[in-house]
């Protein structure tokens, strides 16, 4: 028996930090909106990503940068106190109790619907087969991303940990296999290396982080090798075994035991069961969005994919700003308005997001980057050039810590002479990241950064550096 609807002007699928954003837009601006959320709400970022995982790695980070500080190194006697790390994660995450949450959005107005939430066909979401949800104007699906795993021999017998199990578990295994090279990978391995384990990280290419400049790869791998991490590459793990311990056989290279092994190997869209079918779509595909966040594939206007879903950009940060474009884009055409989604930096585009993103890696050292790499650009057919700082020159970076080492790359648009890419390696330099993010987004011309001037003694001073470097060599 079909229940009775239960109608609203929004229905969201999915209360991570994309979906709670959806909905306080559609709400502040009058449309009733429910959300719907089978586990906590708050998703993957608040309990199992970003803010556990950063708990993790802070202390080991702030450690790291006392004792390379004279006056300072000598007041540190041991290592981290690891219970108290962990109760500091746990903290972060609320232990794991969305109550926080859920007041939040009792606050704010938004309705709350617990359960497995499926699109039912056209403006229409049915939970655990007993609560229908009709939209008058949206549906926006906002369930995210889960860990993608190999089909290798003897994987799903080793019971592997994905990345939710690597930031929530309340144990350090002695010893850590480490499947993978991209950002999960190695600040996982730092910070559970941080924490006592003997850590392996392998990856089967031949760098860390290939999406970023490779000199970010080769000093990340350098501060893990430092802290005492195993880092190899060109290395495939072609079975597992699992009798106590975890062996991994290793191809062409013997094998390799760990109590415990994580698998850190990209991301799939959770749309495998959310009812796709119904709407003709297939089960377990992203979703193609525009610029607004609105299915592409599907008629009517009704349906908006936002946040890891439609793989534009798999970055909480990134998620919420394309929540707040559809949200936008949903309260214009709930009142009839036609958003132009065609105007670059408008109200309705999610320019902003396809083109390199700001991200962290918060490792020791740091890497941060935003934009296009200098690969990247040429690829896309620009006429560019990278010009190349060390940190440790910079009076800020030096003052920072002993021994400051890292460095910064610009990437130069000859044509428009505009900053299309940066990034920073070292540590701190997250700090650096926005104004960076401010100078290629808002495609500020270089003749007008040479204006705007870094404090001294900051590390943002290397700013300066390398409008200098790029000024003296044409």
């Amino acid at each position: 028996m079909t229940p009775q609807p239960e109608q609203y002007d929004v229905v969201v699928l999915g209360a991570g930090p994309a979906g709670e954003n959806v909905a306080d837009r559609t709400r502040a601006a009058g449309l009733s909106t429910v959300i719907v959320e089978s586990q906590l709400v708050g998703g993957e970022c608040s309990y199992w990503a970003c803010i556990p995982s950063k708990a993790l790695l802070r202390p080991g980070s702030a450690l790291a940068h006392v004792r390379a500080l004279p006056g300072a190194k000598q007041a540190v006697n041991g290592g981290l106190d690891t219970a108290a790390v962990l109760a500091y994660r746990d903290e972060f995450t609320s232990h794991w109790h969305d109550d926080g949450q859920v007041e939040w959005l009792r606050s704010a107005g938004i309705d709350l619907v617990r359960g497995h939430g499926r699109l039912a066909g056209e403006r229409a979401v049915l939970v655990d087969d007993e609560r229908l949800l009709t939209a008058r104007h949206a549906v926006a699906v906002c369930t995210g991303s889960r860990p993608a795993l190999p089909h290798i021999p003897g994987l799903a017998e080793a019971h592997p940990w994905t990345s939710r199990d690597a930031t929530s578990s309340a144990v350090v295994p002695p010893r850590l296999a480490v499947v993978g090279g991209g950002v999960v990978a190695v600040e996982m391995a730092a910070a559970w290396r941080s924490l006592g384990s003997e850590v392996t990280v392998l990856a089967r290419g031949g760098r860390l982080l290939g999406r970023m400049e490779s000199f970010a790869g080769e000093l990340v791998a350098e501060g893990l090798r430092e802290a005492g991490v195993d880092v190899r590459f060109h290395t495939e793990v072609t079975a597992l075994h699992r009798d106590g311990p975890v062996t991994l056989t290793l191809g062409g290279d013997g094998e390799l035991v760990a109590d415990q092994v994580l698998y850190a190997t990209g991301r799939l869209p959770r749309t495998d069961d959310i009812g796709m079918e119904s709407i003709g779509l297939s089960p377990g595909n992203w979703l193609d969005v525009d610029d607004s966040c609105l299915v592409k594939t599907v008629q009517g206007g009704w349906l908006y994919a936002v946040g890891d879903v439609n793989h534009r950009n798999l970055l909480t940060h990134q998620g919420k700003y394309q929540a707040r474009i559809a949200g936008a884009a949903i309260v214009a055409r709930a009142r009839g308005e036609q958003p132009d989604t065609s105007v670059r930096w408008g109200e309705y585009a999610a320019s902003a997001d396809t083109a390199g993103p700001p991200q962290v890696v918060f490792t020791e050292p740091e890497a941060a980057a935003v934009g296009l790499t200098l690969d990247a650009a040429e690829r896309a057919g620009l006429r560019v050039r990278a010009i190349d700082y060390e940190l440790g020159q910079v009076s800020g970076a030096s003052l920072y810590t002993d021994g400051y080492q890292g460095r910064a790359r610009i990437v130069l648009d000859l044509e428009r002479r505009v900053v299309v890419g940066a990034t920073f390696v070292g540590p701190a330099v997250a700090e650096l990241l926005h104004s960076a993010t401010v100078a290629v987004v808002g495609e500020v011309p270089i003749d007008r950064l040479w204006h705007a001037v870094p404090a001294f003694p900051t590390i943002s001073e290397v700013w300066l550096r390398l409008l200098e470097t790029c000024r003296d060599s044409g």
